[in-house]
């Protein structure tokens, strides 16, 4: 897989129509909706069977393997961790985080010349609440989209956090 540079310069344009468009806004924010109520299932289904979920931990980070990252999750890391939310033996998250997410300023960035993939990209603020005490989050990020019938498919979701190289308490839920 070609992995997403800092650069939007590889892109080749592409004409949307409006309708199109607001398609593309009500999927990135059905996504946010389904994290934010827990229908894991749902959204471990947005991805592509090679769909990855990447947290850089540099800005500007051009690849997960030449670096450290946040998280680089494939569909069974992806599994794992909804499996470790959800256990109700999993202490840390008793009582369960409520999370909060708010999606905007979606652009479509234009194609990868590569793959085909539609690239989006979206800023987010990420709230939540843990045990009494609450934790805020920001950035921006970037999906790589597959054309799935009437929707899409995720290949890629890179989450670039504005503070990623800060010192976090535990990332447990999906951002």
């Amino acid at each position: 897989m070609k992995f997403p540079l800092a650069s939007f310069d590889s892109l080749t344009a592409t004409d949307l129509s409006r309708d199109d468009v607001t398609a593309i806004e009500q999927y990135l924010y059905r996504e946010a909706r389904l994290l934010d109520e827990d229908r894991w299932d749902e959204w471990l289904a947005l991805f592509s069977d090679d769909g990855m979920y990447w947290a850089p931990l540099a800005a500007g980070q051009a690849d997960p393997l030449g670096h450290v990252s946040l998280f680089w999750e494939n569909a069974l890391l992806r599994e794992v961790r909804v499996k470790r939310i959800t256990n109700p033996r999993n202490w840390s998250q008793q009582p369960r985080s409520r999370c909060a997410r708010v999606v905007g300023n979606v652009i479509v960035d234009g194609r990868d010349p590569d793959t085909g993939d539609l690239v989006v990209s979206s800023r987010f603020h990420f709230a939540e609440w843990r045990k009494g005490e609450h934790r805020s989050l920001a950035g921006s990020c970037r999906h790589h989209l597959i054309p799935d019938g009437a929707s899409y498919r995720i290949r890629l979701k890179r989450v670039d956090l504005i503070n990623s190289e800060s010192v976090h308490d535990i990332l447990q839920v999906f951002i």
